[in-house]
């Protein structure tokens, strides 16, 4: 149990921007904050001097932005930091570049306009900065040896599901980059993500893979060698018995949108034994009823191992439920789904 309070660097250009999080911050005892910087480059050299445990960065500001201060930072002394983005496009963009840079999360800056938003921020805020500081900072781009243990492979499945939270995007574009166009099955990736922010992760990654990267959408066919992602705002499910489609629909009543669970149970709905889920790294345990869903169908599940994880909630809990036939390492999944014939 922690006994001293989390020290915190505060980053963002707008000096009440700076004011809010850390009031935000220090109205939980666990939090203090030991210094703010109002562009990239004092960030950086504050980083250095202050070590703090988190830091909070805010992505466009002169001098240097929140990009390049997070290349300097995990650089120089690697720390666990939290982007704070608008929900624009631009936002979206330099918040993934960000994640690729090294930052371990990020969560949508509000307006802050009244007491009720600065409270569910402040809370939010502090859950995300509690889970990066007990994670491994360097955890997302750590390789280790592939797994033993798995007792069912891939070659028998016709549809790959990946679910992923915390950590998740930059894993995700590895996974997917390193699968071939000639991949035989076609890949349904679950990411927590802002619905402003699924359509331009769905881009980048097209950009960046030899698989076709599509943002799923109701109706659309499922094709080998194409990866879709789920909407955010939305649940993204599995419908059909011969040809194989998935159903987009919007949503206001589930926590998470999209739902892993949901997708999950679909899976196992339409797939049965034939098709195989992924868990990677996030906060909290979604993927586990719809994994056990998955178990009940005879489909084989993954989850990813301790020491990779930004965040273990997700994947410990199917491991600990008992749902998990391998427990790889973040960088080992690819290669393990290439391997299967």
């Amino acid at each position: 149990m922690r006994t001293t309070p989390t020290r915190v660097l505060v980053v963002d250009d707008s000096a009440f921007f700076r004011k809010q999080i850390t009031a935000c911050l220090e109205a939980d005892p666990g939090y203090r904050v030991v210094g703010c910087a109002g562009d990239g480059r004092s960030a950086v050299a504050l980083a250095a001097r202050l070590a703090p445990d988190v830091v909070t960065m805010d992505v466009a500001m002169p001098v240097m932005d929140g990009i390049d201060a997070v290349r300097r930072i995990m650089q120089a002394r690697p720390v666990p930091i939290l982007m704070i983005s608008a929900l624009t496009r631009a936002g979206a963009e330099a918040t993934l570049a960000a994640l690729d840079a090294g930052a371990g999360d990020f969560i949508t800056k509000p307006t802050l306009a009244s007491a009720a938003e600065r409270g569910r921020f402040g809370a939010r805020l502090r859950q995300r900065l509690g889970a990066l500081r007990d994670a491994p900072v360097d955890a997302a781009r750590r390789v280790a040896p592939l797994a033993r243990g798995l007792t069912r492979g891939s070659a028998e499945v016709d549809c790959v599901v990946i679910g992923a939270s915390t950590g998740g995007p930059p894993l995700v574009g590895r996974i997917l980059a390193a699968l071939p166009a000639a991949f035989a099955r076609p890949v349904v990736v679950a990411q927590h993500m802002p619905g402003s922010f699924t359509g331009y992760f769905a881009e980048r990654l097209d950009g960046q893979c030899d698989i076709r990267v599509r943002l799923a959408s109701d109706g659309i066919r499922l094709e080998p060698g194409t990866a879709y992602i789920a909407p955010g705002g939305c649940q993204t499910t599995f419908v059909g018995r011969g040809e194989k489609r998935l159903r987009v629909v919007g949503d206001e009543v589930e926590r998470y949108r999209p739902c892993i669970d949901r997708t999950f149970a679909s899976a196992a709905e339409v797939f049965g034994r034939r098709v195989l889920a992924i868990v990677l790294t996030g906060m909290g345990d979604d993927g586990r009823a719809g994994g056990g869903c998955l178990k009940a169908a005879g489909a084989p599940v993954w989850a990813q191992d301790e020491s990779s994880s930004a965040v273990f909630g997700m994947p410990r809990a199917v491991i600990e439920a008992g749902l998990a036939d391998a427990v790889l390492p973040g960088d080992a999944i690819a290669p393990r789904l290439l391997a299967a014939p």
